[in-house]
Parts: C-alpha cells; sequence; structure tokens
C-alpha cells in the first residue's frame, strides 16, 4: 500500500473510483483519439478546444494523487484537524468519530466501517485489505461488492 494515497479520513486514494476507473478511461480515450487523429480536427468540433487540453492532462497527469499530496479542498476540516493532532488518520484519534465527519459520512458511508476496521485491525492489516480490494477490482463507489 502506498501511504500517500491513504487519505486522513480513511478513504484510500488507489480504491476510489476516480482514481481506479476515470483516469484509466481517460488514458485510453485520449490515445484512441489521437490515434484517429482527433489532435488535427478537435478544433473543429465545438467545445474541442478546451475539451482536448482537459482530457489530455487527465491522460497525462491523472484526475487526483489524494489530500496527502496536495489535493482536495485545502480547508478541509478533517485534514486540518488530523495534522494538528499529529496523526496518520482518523481511525487513531479518541475522539474518533467527531463532529468533522457528520457531513462527510453522509456521502461516505463505507469510511465509518473502514475507520472501524483500522481501529480494530490495525494499520497494517488494513493496508493489505486496501491491497487486496485493489487486486480485486473494488472501488468505494460500488456498494454491491463485499467490503
Amino acid at each position: 500500500m502506498d501511504t500517500k494515497y491513504s487519505c486522513y479520513c480513511g478513504l484510500y486514494c488507489e480504491n476510489c473510483a476516480v482514481k481506479a476507473k476515470i483516469t484509466p478511461a481517460a488514458k485510453l480515450l485520449y490515445n484512441e483519439m489521437k490515434t484517429a487523429g482527433f489532435e488535427e480536427i478537435i478544433h473543429l468540433i465545438p467545445g474541442g478546444d478546451g475539451f482536448w487540453p482537459f482530457l489530455k492532462d487527465m491522460a497525462e497527469n491523472g484526475t487526483c494523487t489524494s489530500c496527502r499530496e496536495g489535493s482536495g479542498n485545502p480547508g478541509c476540516a478533517i485534514r486540518i484537524c488530523a495534522k494538528q493532532k499529529g496523526i496518520e488518520m482518523c481511525a487513531e484519534c479518541e475522539n474518533y468519530p467527531c463532529e468533522h465527519f457528520t457531513e462527510f459520512l453522509k456521502g461516505y458511508s463505507i469510511v465509518k466501517h473502514d475507520n472501524d476496521l483500522y481501529r480494530e485491525m490495525g494499520r497494517e492489516a488494513w493496508a493489505k485489505l486496501q491491497d487486496e480490494r485493489r487486486a480485486d477490482g473494488w472501488v468505494y463507489q460500488d456498494e454491491k461488492k463485499k467490503c
């Protein structure tokens, strides 16, 4: 597990649908369009002048890294709090879950489950679980797959 993709909140970016599915799809689309000659004619397509640089950037640089690497909201209360407390993940905090998670957990219910697992299993076993999930093609937005 690459710890730079382990967010303070408990998300593991390598298992995010954006990083695991959208970035590879952008690379594929860009390469296919470039091979088909779209680079020369994209300006003829409405919106093409804005789309092409956007797609190229996604293909070459990816869609994001992680909050640990500088992506995401710089004002994220979760990240700010964890950094101030000097903890790697909120699950390590004696006050977890706190008021910073109320809204966040509505959009990412799996995070509560994952943080509970982190507390039960410890960092190494949690990291192994994330690697296993990634190898199986599991992503956070796929609620039908087993946690």
